[in-house]
């Protein structure tokens, strides 16, 4: 195995979404490709484990227990000297509940500051893929 698949593979990955069955999937995907996986269901469930757990990558639903619950967390962890440099993959139903596509304002850093968007549904493949990228690009 080389060096790069090894630390990808000790990855710990934050999920933050309050549908379980969504996450529970999300977690099977994620596992057999050995990342270590955990998750929160709520944005506050979600600080606390960010700051006690410290993953290599953040996984964040939007709608939560607020429309915007997502978007105010992202904002909160970017401003966060100590968790800012944690990558997140906003991975979201808020198209499809609004229409409206936020995908182009992905790393804008006032409205958006993520490193990658994705809408729900997603294929297990493009899921592996971007958080294999992100994670690459972190290192």
């Amino acid at each position: 195995m080389n060096f790069v698949r090894e630390v990808m593979a000790k990855a710990k990955i934050l999920i933050v979404d309050d549908d379980q069955d969504f996450t529970g999937a999300m977690k099977i995907v994620l596992e057999s490709e050995q990342f270590t996986v955990f998750s929160a269901s709520s944005r506050a469930e979600g600080m606390e484990k960010i700051r006690n757990d410290k993953p290599d990558l953040i996984i964040l639903d939007v709608m939560m227990q607020t429309w915007s619950d997502g978007f105010e967390m992202s904002r909160e962890l970017k401003q966060d000297a100590g968790l800012k440099d944690i990558p997140i993959l906003m991975l979201t139903a808020v198209k499809e509940k609004s229409g409206i596509d936020f995908k182009s304002t992905a790393g804008d850093p006032d409205w958006l500051p993520v490193e990658e968007f994705l809408n729900k549904p997603v294929k297990p493949h493009v899921l592996l893929e971007e958080v294999k990228r992100i994670l690459s690009q972190k290192g």
